[in-house]
């Protein structure tokens, strides 16, 4: 099982924001490619330039193993000033 969070847009364009996988897929990038089967939309906003993904609450770059029970969180890009 994993427990996936969309934050910003992409919950927007997902139409919600927490979701639970069952069964998880291995990895961060299968997990990543399984939600955007269910929605082009969603697979576009997803490989969009600076989403950033974290893993059980840690940034990771690339690709990342899920444990069971991983909580996967999708970030859009940040702005500030």
């Amino acid at each position: 099982m994993a427990r996936v969070l969309l934050f910003g847009r992409l919950s927007d364009v997902a139409g919600w924001r927490e979701r639970i996988i069952d069964p998880a897929p291995a990895s961060l990038f299968a997990l990543r490619d399984l939600i955007g089967a269910e929605d082009p939309a969603l697979a576009e906003a997803l490989g969009a330039k600076g989403v950033q993904a974290a893993v059980d609450r840690v940034i990771v770059r690339g690709d990342a193993p899920l444990g069971a029970g991983a909580e996967v969180a999708f970030m859009p890009p940040m702005s500030g000033g």
